[in-house]
């Protein structure tokens, strides 16, 4: 789960400490290279914690009114630094088992205490996880299994934060160097926003959801419904092709790793802020109205009311009701429910 943030640290963190090695004589890529190792052999996955929580944007992080507000260094001694502040919308957090720490912004001399990069495990002292709540949560914890979702391998998002946690020497990756920042975060968010090609496999399982349940009302061959998913196809492709397209055209770095050509990144980016909402329009459409007037699973399994509803809930001939039912909460919990966080709000902010 989720090794996109944590792979897109490692390479961006490759050809920035190299360049700040070849600067300023500093031994963070002989570092960064060992703890790569280390990853690789263990199979681990990495949370990359950038997004600061950032108080008042029109001001930078030296000029908050709470330092904290911006992750930074608030001591150190001659075995590491110790860090505070937090990190917010920390998706796939929980089960990482180590972070690497960023900033998440253009930084200036003043800001020197804020330019910091580290690895650390996710369980170490200091550290405090607030649970993100989502749409429709509590339902979940119903009888049944239906609004459950993937239960095993689902995601989660929580804010991190950090009071007085310990970064030792051999995981810092920088310590000051903050005109490094900018390029650190250009790189990174360049592999990030072409790895967005993730949503259109979500995309993907949306329009098979929305073609199942024109099957099962038995309208597969309406021009209309044809047309609708043939768009959705359109849309979602047209993420997947840029993001593509921005691999396909990259460039090695001084470092030896491979850097995506950014604005195809950028292109597909803006894609992915856009087009999930409109497959999304379309999943609703073809859905129709039970999608959110559906009764409960609980109703569903009653003795009383569930052969009422097996009744006047029945679609085309050798459709079973129950699949009807579980494909229509499955485009609710993309479009609107828990799954809507990943689907469309991350792929507005992520």
């Amino acid at each position: 789960f989720q090794r996109c943030v944590g792979m897109d640290a490692l390479n961006s963190l490759h050809s920035t400490t190299f360049e700040m090695d070849e600067k300023h004589g500093t031994k963070y890529h002989k570092r960064l290279l060992e703890f790569i190792r280390m990853v690789q052999h263990e199979n681990l996955v990495i949370g990359g914690a950038m997004t600061d929580v950032k108080g008042d944007r029109s001001k930078g992080p030296a000029e908050q009114e709470d330092p904290d507000l911006f992750l930074r260094i608030v001591d150190r001694d001659d075995k590491g630094v110790y860090i505070s502040g937090a990190k917010a919308h920390q998706t796939g957090c929980i089960n990482s088992h180590w972070m690497i720490v960023m900033p998440a912004i253009r930084l200036t001399e003043a800001d020197k205490d804020y330019a910091v990069v580290g690895a650390i495990p996710v369980d170490a002292p200091g550290i405090t996880y607030i649970y993100g709540r989502r749409s429709c949560d509590t339902r979940s914890m119903e009888p049944g299994d239906m609004d459950q979702g993937n239960s095993q391998f689902s995601g989660q998002e929580a804010m991190v934060i950090f009071d007085r946690a310990f970064i030792p020497n051999e995981l810092i990756f920088m310590d000051g160097e903050y005109e490094f920042a900018s390029m650190l975060i250009e790189r990174f968010t360049c592999y990030h926003r072409r790895s967005y090609v993730c949503k259109t496999g979500v995309g993907d399982v949306l329009i098979g959801a929305a073609a199942s349940i024109a099957d099962y009302n038995g309208i597969p061959n309406v021009s209309h419904i044809k047309d609708k998913l043939v768009e959705m196809t359109h849309l979602n492709e047209s993420i997947y092709g840029t993001g593509i397209a921005s691999s396909h055209q990259s460039q090695k770095m001084k470092s030896g790793v491979w850097q995506n050509d950014e604005m195809l990144a950028n292109v597909c980016k803006h894609n992915v802020t856009r087009f999930p909402y409109q497959i999304g329009r379309f999943a609703q459409d073809i859905a129709g109205g039970l999608m959110v007037t559906l009764p409960s699973e609980a109703e569903f399994r009653s003795p009383e009311t569930g052969p009422l509803l097996r009744k006047y809930l029945k679609a085309k001939k050798g459709v079973d009701v129950e699949n009807k039912m579980r494909i229509l909460r499955l485009i609710e919990n993309m479009t609107m429910g828990r799954n809507a966080v990943g689907y469309l709000t991350e792929s507005m902010h992520g």
